[in-house]
């Protein structure tokens, strides 16, 4: 069977925010992902735990996208899209990452098999921290 679509392919995760500055701060100062291009001043292109991540601002439709709009999160209470970072140490990350800016809903929950908290963005996108326990 052949590679989906080719060799080669890298996912690239896309999120809306309001304030590109403030989102690239929140990313590279708070999680450590690397900056690694941006676009006139509309969108940032990150590395993050190997994978990419891409933050625009919001816009209107285009011509290879006509009846599309990208918005930032309306309601922080309803979530259609969230990032997962599985970790070995649930309240040690949780200890870094509240240091380095990041305000959780709650503090880590114990659930028998996983432990695990909910931070959110500048703009309000979910963010999750994982630990799986065997």
């Amino acid at each position: 069977m052949k590679d989906f679509p080719t060799d080669g392919v890298e996912l690239t995760t896309l999120l809306v925010v309001g304030d590109l500055s403030r989102s690239r701060a929140f990313y590279s100062n708070v999680l450590g992902a690397e900056v690694y291009r941006e676009y006139g001043g509309t969108s940032c292109v990150l590395r993050f735990q190997g994978a990419w991540l891409l933050l625009v601002t919001a816009g209107g439709p285009t011509e290879d996208k006509p009846s599309v709009t990208f918005a930032p999160p309306q309601d922080q209470n309803v979530v259609s899209h969230q990032l997962t970072m599985r970790v070995p140490d649930c309240q040690g990350a949780h200890e870094v990452l509240r240091e380095r800016g990041a305000e959780f809903l709650t503090p880590p929950h114990d659930r028998g098999g996983e432990v695990r908290c909910f931070f959110r963005n500048p703009d309000g996108h979910l963010l999750e921290i994982s630990e799986i326990r065997r």
